[in-house]
């Protein structure tokens, strides 16, 4: 039985890659080190995880009760955010997990997942021109593509084989089907507004909207808006879940490889994969060119006030031929957010069962060491580009029963994240705390992220 609740600020979960004590680490690289024979999650509660983060913006930025007005403050977060700034929400919930090794001594496992994956850039441009117009801004080039924003709600289902293929090299690999419940997504918009002055114009401004290609594409929406009734809708949602969405696949890869006992090098790729989206789709689309003169004023009577305005009835005609906005029901494919891991460790010390420094004494199967020192690269592919964190850590086992590991990371959120955990073994039962930024702890709303994860396992055959 496994049970473990996690709050993290980001899907990094760098406390956890390569800790052998806890069995989440399998998650992270299919090739990892497997030192016990079989494990059973408890449905619904092997694990729980949501997090919330924002790359450059807290809570205290625009909430803190400092005199400062909050449209003054708003305004200068309009101007310290730039467009590759962003917000994001994850949250998983483990609803099946099971493995064990066979006898030929690989380890099988195998389970279901639900998650949500939510990330929106700051659309800086837009921002701008609906908070302060375009006064200040004549010959500026607002983009569109500051539109760019994904949310996604599915299931996962999951078989992994890890294997040791020699003495020096574990692989694993995991193959994945996604059945998506929800999928919206704006990305890769292009086209500029921009306001020009010019003489040959009855207002002296030009505005004019070129090489427009935004589109808002949404699945499984359309079925749940034409439901009336909560209940209904949710379950309907729920149902998706299980092979009754859009379905998509993908893979895990991963491996540990030992170039002597106490030096290894680790890797893997996480979610290599698409989404095919065919079922209750929705395709909005906003695509062309147009150049607003502004509208001529005719004054026929003056006396009486009458004002005609001839130009403006063709306005909204116009611009509907020029840039037509057309919804369909199409098709679209979408990649998963890969997520890839490597580190360097090296161990040191006594080994483990030993009782002086000749090692004479060593009882555990796997002859780890007390101590243990590594880097982590870590990266998610985002459709603005990747989103980097570096790790540097040190892991120190006192005994078979007790272990603690220490990190240091930067990462889009933070330069001092600092954090913290600790794994105990109390007869068959594992238990680990770990603790990201605990810097930030005194005062959570100056924090652009915090994470809790906790754990319980029981794990049959420990080496």
């Amino acid at each position: 039985m496994v049970f473990g609740l996690f709050v993290s600020h980001s899907q990094n979960k760098q406390l956890l890659y390569n800790w052998e004590a806890t069995q989440q680490s399998l998650m992270l690289n299919p090739g990892s080190i497997v030192s016990y024979d079989s494990h059973i999650g408890i449905p619904f509660l092997s694990q729980a995880h949501t997090n919330l983060g924002s790359s450059e913006l807290t809570v205290s930025d625009v909430f803190a009760d400092d005199g400062v007005p909050i449209n003054t403050k708003i305004e200068q977060m309009i101007l310290n955010l730039s467009s590759r700034d962003f917000f994001t929400a994850t949250q998983q919930l483990e609803i099946l997990s099971i493995g064990y090794k066979t006898r030929y001594g690989t380890y099988i496992s195998f389970g279901m997942y639900q998650e949500l994956d939510v990330i929106v850039y700051f659309p800086k441009d837009l921002a701008i021109l609906a908070r302060e117009g375009n006064r200040d801004y004549i010959g500026y080039p607002f983009n569109f593509d500051n539109i760019s924003f994904r949310g996604d709600l599915l299931t996962v289902f999951h078989l992994g084989f890890n294997e040791k293929i020699s003495n020096k090299l574990t692989a694993g690999i995991r193959f994945k089907l996604y059945s998506s419940m929800l999928n919206i997504t704006s990305t890769r918009n292009t086209g500029t507004l921009t306001t020009t002055r010019t003489n040959d114009t009855p207002n002296i401004y030009q505005h004019t909207i070129s090489d427009l290609d935004v589109a808002i594409k949404t699945s499984g929406y359309t079925g749940i808006r034409e439901i009336d009734d909560d209940k209904k809708a949710f379950r309907n949602l729920v149902g998706r879940a299980y092979f009754g969405g859009n379905l998509g696949l993908g893979i895990d890869l991963g491996g540990t490889y030992e170039f002597s006992k106490d030096f290894r090098a680790t890797a893997s790729l996480l979610d290599l994969g698409a989404i095919f989206h065919s079922q209750r789709t929705e395709i909005t689309s906003a695509r062309g060119d147009y150049t607003f003169d502004g509208v001529e004023l005719v004054f026929p009577d003056v006396e009486s006030g009458d004002v005609t305005i001839p130009a403006f009835d063709n306005f909204e005609e116009e611009f509907k031929k020029a840039i037509p906005i057309d919804t369909s029901s199409g098709s679209y494919s979408q990649w998963r957010p890969a997520k890839f891991n490597a580190g360097l460790h090296y161990n040191f010390g006594l080994r483990l069962g030993s009782k002086d420094e000749c090692d004479c004494l060593v009882t555990t199967k796997n002859n780890r060491r007390r101590s243990q020192i590594g880097a982590q690269y870590y990266t998610i592919f985002r459709p603005k580009g990747p989103q980097m964190a570096g790790t540097v850590y040190y892991n120190r086992n006192f005994n078979k029963d007790f272990s603690v590991k220490t990190t240091y990371t930067v990462d889009s959120f933070s330069a001092t994240n600092i954090g913290l955990g600790f794994a105990a073994n109390i007869g068959e039962v594992n238990f680990f705390l770990a603790l990201d930024n605990l810097l930030d702890l005194a005062n959570l709303a100056n924090a652009n992220s915090v994470s809790l994860q906790l754990g319980f396992n029981y794990i049959v055959g420990k080496e």
